[in-house]
């Protein structure tokens, strides 16, 4: 059988607090100037951190270092990937700073690897528009001399406290021989799950192999589209690219005849009725806009059979 495989993008922002170290060394840079941190040896670590490497103590003291420096060792990029600081050759380049004990890594703008050698000075470019990121520097680029003075719009604009960075990442999936079985059974409208043996514990969605004893789940079992709530949880919160208003309901669904339970929405009921035991029922989308994929089925609803006994799911959870 033709294993089956498909390009995917996972794509997200992530979100943090910088806190106190890192959000001065975000705010300088976008303020033109770059800010260290003095370790308990007395070493400047540049970008400042938070934690002390040898002691593991909190940092706090910042120190201004130059924004010229020298490359301790680099490498070349002859294609560069998307999203990267240039769309044609550079070099990635480890450089220590002015007054700084430990390197940075940044873009350094030349065009021929014969450009460019551990010892090189160089300096920074900033970038024409800074808001706070390690992106406000454009890239490293050979020369000596300080870079653009400091402007002084830090008497007007407020610290950084928050950092967004997006995720982009594209990958080619191969399915293993059992999950092409069971992707192409979604597009038919089948859940097929797989076990080792005959009397074996049924996995779903099916795995290449039994984790317990590492043996392949050739045997493969289609599943009616009802099962049991084991566990559940109410999402109260929102988020960036959230489908659904909260309160909604994630829950772990035991389909009958199977032992491993898997995540799906709840709906069809309000957030508070759902529990565990509940027997719920597969909800299709149309015909027409089914895939590869566990998404053809929108959500489980509750099916309106009595709640099963815990003691058929208790070893399931």
């Amino acid at each position: 059988m033709e294993v089956l495989s498909a390009p995917l993008r996972v794509q997200f922002d992530y979100t943090r607090s910088v806190g106190p170290i890192i959000g001065a060394f975000l705010t300088g840079l976008r303020d033109r100037r770059i800010l260290g941190v003095r370790g308990s040896d007395g070493r400047v670590l540049v970008p400042a951190q938070e934690y002390d490497p040898i002691t593991s103590a909190p940092l706090a003291e910042l120190v201004q270092v130059e924004p010229t420096g020298t490359v301790q060792s680099w490498t070349w990029v002859a294609e560069p990937l998307p999203g990267q600081p240039f769309d044609r050759p550079f070099a990635w380049a480890l450089v220590q700073l002015d007054g700084a004990d430990t390197a940075m890594l940044h873009a350094l703008d030349v065009t021929d690897p014969s450009q460019v050698r551990t010892g090189l000075r160089v300096r920074v470019r900033w970038a024409e528009e800074r808001t706070g990121t390690i992106h406000d520097i454009a890239c490293f680029e050979p020369g000596e001399g300080a870079a653009a003075p400091a402007e002084t719009s830090a008497d007007t604009a407020e610290p950084v406290t928050m950092l967004t960075t997006p995720v982009d990442m594209h990958y080619k999936h191969t399915a293993s021989p059992q999950e092409s079985a069971y992707l192409r059974g979604l597009a038919e409208g089948k859940l097929i799950g797989g076990r080792s043996e005959a009397g074996g514990r049924v996995y779903f969605p099916p795995r290449g192999a039994n984790p317990t004893d590492g043996t392949p789940t050739d045997d493969l079992v289609e599943l009616p589209d009802k099962g049991t709530v084991t566990t559940f949880c109410i999402v109260n919160v929102p988020f960036l690219g959230q489908r659904i208003k909260p309160p909604y309901v994630a829950a772990y669904v035991l389909l009958d005849g199977a032992d491993i339970p898997f995540l799906h929405l709840v709906l069809g009921c309000e957030a508070s009725e759902v529990r565990m035991g509940m027997r719920v029922e597969a909800v299709w989308k149309p015909r027409a806009e089914w895939g590869h994929a566990l998404a053809n089925i929108d959500h489980f609803r509750p099916s309106g059979e009595p709640d099963a006994p815990y003691e058929s799911y208790q070893h399931h959870l």
